[in-house]
């Protein structure tokens, strides 16, 4: 039991009485863990001694040897919403072309990165840009501490490279924002009140021809009284839009709540700002050098090519440690 849960007045609360069986969980969890990888090191040390050689047994340890190095770190997820998916949102800045093609080099990014965890992702609304790349994405994504990874990748990420679209060949700095919400489990309970939605629908976009919807499907749900906006246009139906853009709806209000608190504790993310200069977390130069900078943290790479290519552990990591 948590210090907290030896308190009687938390089970009065209803949401921190969740907040602390999450903990409960998430500490059960890690505990499964540590001891799964303590079974396989003894199986594995039986077996080296009856044959060291042997490279199945060698590519045991190796496998072991990564696993164990990740292991190190599942502590640091100790947030109430630490150990599930995730919902994450990225949006194109001012700047047309050059922003949506930047917004769409962040999605691969992260859709890289998520299969390098195998971790599966979902597209659930996309809005194409005009000439190439595009306006914004939201992904869901599913995995074993998804959320625990991705929250501290919220804010604006700045590019600096040489356009691909301009005739000249100009350096150009363009700007892409990122937000993340947990995808919370049906079990928390999060009031609605359907007075304060108001529901839309419309046509889901696509790249045309055949990939566009004839009929109402999409679903945009606006929740009145925080002004906060979900939208789904990838399921098949509008009943299952509708059901993904109110799973979000709720994860989001969730996330705003859990903010919400960490403010009045002093601990808030810091709020995001304008998606422009001055305002970024991260600067990705490839041009007049190869640079990945954090802002926050000033941990950076050299390897431009590869932390676009899904290899940004090290600078989420970097935050969860401080």
């Amino acid at each position: 039991m948590t210090e907290e849960s030896n308190n009687p007045d938390i089970w009065n609360d209803p949401d921190a009485a969740r907040i602390v069986m999450q903990k409960k969980a998430s500490l059960e969890k890690t505990i499964q863990d540590f001891a799964a990888l303590e079974a396989e090191y003894k199986n594995l040390s039986e077996l080296f001694e009856m044959a060291p050689e042997d490279p199945e047994v060698a590519a045991g340890i190796a496998a072991l040897s990564a696993r164990a190095h990740d292991a190190k770190f599942i502590t640091l997820f100790n947030g109430p919403a630490d150990g599930g998916g995730a919902f994450l949102f990225i949006q194109a800045g001012a700047g047309g072309t050059e922003a949506q093609d930047w917004a769409q080099m962040l999605s691969r990014m992260y859709a890289r990165w998520a299969e390098r965890h195998g971790f599966s992702v979902e597209v659930v609304e996309e809005s194409v840009g005009d000439t190439a790349g595009i306006k914004n994405i939201t992904y869901r994504i599913a995995g074993d501490r998804a959320y625990g990874w991705l929250r501290n990748e919220i804010g604006v990420h700045r590019l600096v490279r040489i356009s691909p679209f301009n005739a000249n060949g100009k350096r150009q700095t363009s700007f892409a924002s990122v937000d993340v919400w947990p995808d919370i489990d049906d079990t928390i309970e999060i009031e609605i009140n359907e007075k304060d939605l108001r529901i839309d629908t419309f046509r889901a976009s696509g790249a045309g021809g055949q990939h566009v919807n004839k009929t109402d499907s999409a679903v945009r749900i606006t929740h009145l009284p925080t002004g906060t906006v979900t939208t789904c246009q990838n399921e098949r139906s509008q009943l299952q839009n509708k059901d993904m853009a109110m799973k979000m709806l709720r994860s989001k209000l969730y996330e705003l709540e859990m903010r919400k608190r960490a403010a009045e504790q002093d601990a808030a993310k810091a709020a995001q700002k304008k998606i422009e200069w001055g305002s970024q977390i991260r600067n990705y130069v490839l041009y007049p050098y190869q640079l990945v900078k954090d802002v926050r943290t000033a941990f950076e790479k050299t390897d431009s090519a590869a932390v676009l290519d899904g290899d940004i552990d090290d600078f989420m990591l970097s935050l969860l440690q401080r």
